[in-house]
C-alpha cells in the first residue's frame, strides 16, 4: 500500500532539505531524474518552472495520492542561465562575470498531487561585490562552487561575495520559504509540525 501521508521532496538538494526542516515540515525524499537542458530560446523563468513541475510530476505519477514538491533554482545574468559549473574554469568564468554586478536568482516551486498542481517562481536580486582574480581563484579552490547554480553558495563561504540582496534570502539558498509554506498549506501540509 502506498503511503499517502505527508510530503515527498523530489530533490537531492541538501539545502532544500534543510530549509524544509527549518520550518518544521515532515517529508521523505525521492529524487527525480529529468533532463535539465534548457530549450532553445527558453526564458529563464519558464525554464525553472518547467523543471520544477517536471520533477514533481514525475514523482507524483509514481506515488498516487501523495503531495510532491519539485523545485529548481538558477542564476540569471543578462537573461543568460548560469547553471552548475562544468569545472573550475567554468566556475571562475561565472564568478568573474558576476563580480561587481547585479543578477537574479530564480527559484520555481511546484506542488503536485494527482491532477492538482501549482507552480510559483520567486525572483531575488543579488548584488555581488567587486572581486579580484585572486579572490575568485581562492573561492573556486575551496570546492564550494562545484555543485551550485552560478558557482556560489550564499549560505556558505560564498556569503562574502554578496554585497546586498533584494528579496527572499531563502530563495537564493534554494527554496523561498514564505511562498513555499503558503503553497504547502493549500495542499494541507502543515508547517511548524513538531510531533
Amino acid at each position: 500500500m502506498t503511503d499517502t501521508t505527508g510530503l515527498i521532496l523530489a530533490s537531492a538538494s541538501p539545502r532544500r532539505r534543510e530549509l524544509l526542516q527549518q520550518i518544521g515540515v515532515k517529508f521523505r525524499i525521492e529524487v527525480a531524474d529529468i533532463d535539465e537542458t534548457p530549450l532553445s530560446a527558453e526564458h529563464p523563468a519558464a525554464y525553472v518552472a518547467r523543471l520544477a513541475l517536471g520533477k514533481a510530476q514525475k514523482i507524483a505519477a509514481e506515488n498516487p495520492g501523495c503531495v510532491v514538491l519539485g523545485s529548481d533554482t538558477t542564476v540569471v545574468l543578462d537573461d543568460e542561465i548560469l547553471g552548475k559549473p562544468e569545472n573550475a574554469d567554468d566556475a571562475a568564468r561565472m564568478l568573474a562575470a558576476l563580480a561587481g554586478r547585479r543578477h537574479q536568482v530564480m527559484t520555481a516551486v511546484a506542488l503536485v498531487k494527482d491532477d492538482q498542481q501549482r507552480v510559483q517562481t520567486v525572483i531575488t536580486n543579488v548584488h555581488f561585490a567587486p572581486l579580484s582574480a585572486a579572490q575568485i581563484s581562492a573561492y573556486v579552490a575551496t570546492g564550494e562552487p562545484a555543485d551550485k547554480a552560478g558557482a556560489y553558495g550564499i549560505q556558505g563561504l560564498g556569503a562574502v561575495l554578496v554585497d546586498a540582496i533584494e528579496g527572499s534570502y531563502s530563495n537564493v539558498v534554494g527554496l523561498p520559504l514564505t511562498e513555499t509554506a503558503a503553497m504547502l498549506q493549500q495542499f494541507d501540509i502543515p508547517i511548524w509540525d513538531k510531533d
